[in-house]
This record gives structure tokens, sequence and C-alpha cells, in this order.
């Protein structure tokens, strides 16, 4: 499980988060949307100790993020798994390279071990075969299914997703998500979706918060979601934020 207590973050004067409660079960699949600069894709970042609190508490699995050790981190770290909404590919790296570098950089293992695990990612992605194709040789949609490649290297029990299908034609976000919702039933991952893709939330999430101005302004199923009567909820999906 993922808790968040009394969370707060400023960036220099501003406010970016603001007392933020909220839990994660495991298995879950939490989508959070709001308005952009509301403090999203830094509650991803808070999770994973990019960047720190300024008061408040992070739990996963029982375990406080802001008071790990650095070897205790980067064990947290391999049981999370992050996908960027740049995908953030290393461009002088093939897609071997990619996938693996977290395997090479944090293991021990053989070659030929790395080798086993980046084919069966890949194979997840259905991207079999591309392991000598450069990011530059890659389409976007591909690019992102890299990155979930990369991000399942040490099989993490949680996935964090930054805008995942942001930028995407119509009919490869439709793959992306159908390949987010497989990853929950078959791996049985814990998810966070940071997005403002309204598709994206009906069809992956179980279920949805709302931030708006640093604060957790409610949280429900995507139904709930769909006929709040939070007047700042319903001008967000029908396009008014």
């Amino acid at each position: 499980m993922i808790k968040l207590t009394n969370l707060t973050k400023y960036f220099g004067d501003h406010k970016v988060l603001d007392d933020v409660n909220l839990e994660v079960k495991d298995g879950s699949s939490l989508a959070v949307i709001g308005p952009s600069g509301c403090g999203k894709s830094t509650l991803l970042r808070l999770i994973i100790r990019l960047v720190y609190p300024n008061s408040g508490s992070i739990l996963v699995d029982n375990l406080d993020v802001g008071k790990l050790s650095e070897d205790a981190l980067i064990g947290l770290r391999q049981k999370i798994g992050m996908i960027f909404q740049t995908s953030a590919l290393f461009d002088s790296m093939n897609v071997y390279g990619n996938v693996a570098f977290s395997l090479h950089v944090n293991t021990r293992w053989k070659e030929d071990k790395i080798k086993g695990i980046v084919a069966e990612k890949l194979k997840m992605v259905d991207l079999e075969g591309t392991e000598k194709l450069m990011p530059s040789e890659l389409s976007g949609g591909m690019q992102r299914r890299v990155c979930i490649a990369r991000a399942l290297a040490f099989d993490p029990k949680i996935i964090l997703y930054d805008e995942p299908t942001t930028g995407l034609d119509p009919i490869t976000e439709v793959t992306i998500e159908n390949l987010m919702i497989k990853l929950s039933r078959e791996l049985k991952v814990t998810s966070i979706l940071v997005t403002h893709v309204l598709q994206t939330v009906y069809r992956v999430a179980t279920r949805v918060a709302m931030l708006d101005k640093g604060k957790l302004i409610e949280i429900g199923t995507p139904e709930q979601t769909k006929t709040s009567k939070n007047p700042v909820i319903q001008k967000f999906i029908t396009g008014g934020l």
C-alpha cells in the first residue's frame, strides 16, 4: 500500500501540494487528474524521492520513503517502475541498452541472464526482436512501450505513469491503454496514473483522485467522478479547466 499523510510541497514560494492525504491499495489503479500545475507529476516524483516534501510523510509497503538510506532507496526503486511522459530513452543506446540499463547499473548478473530478461519484457509489450533498433527509428508509441519494458525490468510491484498516452494518435493511445490494463490484470501491480486524458482514466483506473490548486478535493470510482456534483470536477471533465 502507498500512503501519503499531510503531504505538502513548495517550490520557492509556490505551494504545489497542500496537505494531501491519500491511500492507494495494493493491486488498484488510481488515476490522478486535475489542471496543469496542480501537483500531479510532483506527487509521483515525491513517491520515488526524486524530490523531498516540505512536510508530511510517504509510506510505501510500510517504509517511510523520506527516512530511507540511499541503499534502501535503491531497493525500493527497484520495486517501482516509472514511465515518463517523454519516454526518457537514452538516444545513444539501442532498445536493448535502454531496457537493460538499470540491470547493468544495479546488478552483477551475467549478460545471458540480462538478455533473457530484456527479451521477456519486450515480448510483454509486443516489441519482440527490436533490441538493435535506436530510439530515432521508433514511433512515439513504440518509444512509450520501450519505456514500459524498461520499467518492468525488476518485476515491480508498483508502476507510476506520468501522462502515458499524451501526444499519441488515437489508435496508439488505445494500444497503450490496453497494455496498462493487461499489466494490471496479469501482474497484479499497483498503478498510479497521472493524466488529463479522460478516456484513459475511464478505461484504466479503478479509482480517481482530483487535485486542484495542490489540494485533493475528491476521490471515487470513475463513474462517481463522471457524476460528481463538485463544480470543479464537472468543469474539468467538461473541458472548462
